[in-house]
């Protein structure tokens, strides 16, 4: 079949507009990939673009690894993630599975009162005194019980639940299964897809986490990779680090880039893995079948 100009065309449009934004997306990672590594004398007297580094050094990259501040960073924000996640994917399960049966009494009241919490909140201080009459402040926990349930992510979860088959969970409660059994049985397996897509999102949500840290924490032995990243982005000298090493501004600058790569890559390296069900995964919890 024969394409018309106004086709061709919108599909040349189309793929300009794409490309303007990959680019645009893509340059700032670059760019700071090219500062981590580029000599600090050249970066700094360089006014280009930084298509390519000034030079090549792994200085900033040394200092990084080896400051025990970031390597506790990095491991609290390991466990932030796994543990946090965890505990999301459990609680959001259970509450999506439960409020997408139809025969669950009350459900209509219970959802319209969980809606309301996606636009109305008490705010940072309410929220801060709960977790201090909870005896959280400084904890692990006052970083995961919070969270433990997106309202936004619950309630994809609930629709990807709704579009399963009902004759299958009929078919196991004749069978004498119990909600629980057919949860971890049925509901789950089937729900692959919707869960490594809650999995993504929850862990990208753990590991950018600045602002419950930066309030709940108060042991520097407990800060995340985002709080140390935080520190050495607001000094130009490698002295935020506590490394006590002289390297002057230069260098510093490499390292605050340094430690920008440092603290995404991980993030960046878990979207391939499940990135084939990322696509199916979405469609099936944003549309009810």
């Amino acid at each position: 079949m024969r394409r018309s100009l106004g086709e061709k065309t919108f599909d040349a449009v189309n793929t300009v507009l794409l490309l303007g934004v990959i680019a645009i997306s893509f340059y700032p990672m670059l760019y700071v990939l090219n500062s981590s590594i580029s000599d600090p004398e050249r970066m700094l007297r360089s006014r280009s673009f930084m298509l390519t580094p000034e030079g090549f050094q792994l200085d900033a990259y040394a200092y990084v690894l080896k400051n025990p501040k970031i390597l506790q960073g990095y491991l609290n924000t390991l466990f932030y993630v796994s543990a946090g996640t965890l505990v999301n994917l459990i609680m959001t399960s259970l509450a999506a599975y439960t409020l997408s049966r139809p025969d669950l009494l009350g459900r209509k009241t219970m959802m319209k009162l969980i809606t309301f919490t996606m636009f109305f909140g008490g705010g940072m201080i309410p929220s801060f005194l709960l977790v201090q009459n909870l005896g959280l402040v400084d904890t692990r926990w006052a970083i995961i019980i919070p969270g433990a349930i997106s309202t936004f992510y619950f309630l994809i979860m609930k629709t990807s639940f709704e579009g399963l088959p009902i004759s299958l969970i009929e078919s196991a409660k004749l069978d004498g299964a119990n909600d629980l059994l057919i949860l971890a049985r049925i509901v789950l397996p089937l729900s692959k897809p919707i869960l490594a897509v809650m999995t993504l999102y929850y862990a990208v949500d753990h590991w950018n986490d600045f602002v419950g840290p930066m309030l709940y924490l108060r042991s520097q032995e407990l800060y995340p990779i985002q709080i140390v990243m935080r520190d050495i982005l607001i000094s130009s000298s490698t002295e935020a680090m506590g490394a006590g090493i002289d390297t002057g501004f230069a260098l510093g600058e490499n390292i605050k880039y340094a430690t920008i790569i440092v603290s995404t890559l991980p993030i960046m390296l878990l979207y391939p893995f499940i990135q084939r069900f990322f696509v199916q995964g979405a469609l099936i919890g944003a549309v009810k079948q």
